[in-house]
């Protein structure tokens, strides 16, 4: 076998790296880590969301039941953590644009969810914008500004849009149930994305749900995904910058994203895990396991 995940040594003793990997680059597909919180208008701590990640990822890679596809089939690497500049969110921000245009398939783990931005910044750039947009979250980020700021975590999918990164026809929201305005609500649903909320999927279920996004983002036509960790219900994800009650439990949340195969996606990063605030990993464990199921997905398409 070629699988990168012949090691003899238990979980707990393997190395800290995604999955377990022992590439650092040259692979078809680059995991980084992008420690960056100062956009955070809650709770900081997301910078040590790479970290925590790695260290729960290692129970998190193989072959699961409900792909029968195995992540270690895919040739990966752990390339490491971007760098960004301490205090100075503008000249950051360039900085992860540049190094993610470095890679063709790039999985990031962040850091607070303005790393989106420069993110889909590098990925309209290399495969051609505007591109769908798979966005699993509590909050719609799509405020014209939070506390009179106009570049935060909760501004980038505004700025994405305004910029022509994301098609909004082809965007739809998962999980959402955050206090908003009505004006950033309305502005939203008027750019054309598709918002399905908490109660939405609570009411239904994974597969309609699934079948929703497929329509929504289509199947051939490039398509990114983003995970906020605050999607999932607090019970599931302590462990974050800004919880919000009623979330998407895991079982449901891993429903769906399994059946997500046959969508076009070139890149995706999983955000705003603040171990600082976790409970036994089991937010690092649920993050780790969103990309260990979206690989899973690349894995099955490859079959």
């Amino acid at each position: 076998m070629s699988k990168q995940q012949e090691r003899p040594l238990p979980a707990f003793a393997a190395r800290e790296t995604f999955f377990t990997t022992a590439k650092t680059g040259g692979a078809e597909i680059s995991i980084a880590g992008v420690p960056l919180d100062i956009a955070t208008t809650n709770r900081a701590g997301a910078r040590d969301g790479p970290a925590a990640v790695r260290r729960a990822s290692r129970m998190a890679g193989g072959t699961y039941p409900d792909l029968w596809a195995d992540l270690y089939d895919l040739d990966f690497a752990d390339v490491g953590n971007f760098a960004v500049l301490m205090g100075k969110l503008d000249e950051s921000l360039a900085l992860i644009e540049q190094q993610a245009l470095e890679h063709e398939h790039l999985i990031a783990v962040g850091g607070d969810h303005l790393v989106t931005l420069p993110l889909l910044r590098a990925a309209a750039k290399k495969h051609g914008g505007p591109l769908g947009l798979v966005h699993f979250d509590a909050h719609v980020d799509t405020w014209a500004e939070n506390y009179g700021v106009a570049v935060t975590h909760g501004t980038n999918f505004r700025i994405a849009i305004n910029e022509g990164l994301v098609d909004p026809e082809r965007m739809v929201q998962v999980g959402i149930r955050c206090r908003v305005e009505p004006e950033v609500w309305q502005w939203t649903l008027d750019q054309g994305v598709t918002i399905i909320t908490a109660e939405d999927v609570h009411m239904s279920n994974p597969a309609d749900i699934a079948t929703r996004i497929h329509e929504v983002v289509g199947d051939e036509a490039k398509t990114y995904l983003t995970f906020d960790i605050d999607c999932f219900d607090p019970s599931c994800a302590p462990g974050t910058g800004t919880p919000e009650m009623g979330g998407l439990l895991a079982w449901q949340a891993r429903a769906i994203l399994t059946r997500l195969g046959g969508i076009n996606f070139i890149g995706m990063d999983m955000v705003e895990v603040a171990p600082a605030y976790d409970v036994g990993e089991i937010t690092a464990l649920n993050g780790a396991s969103v990309m260990a199921f979206y690989m899973g997905l690349l894995a099955a398409a490859k079959r």
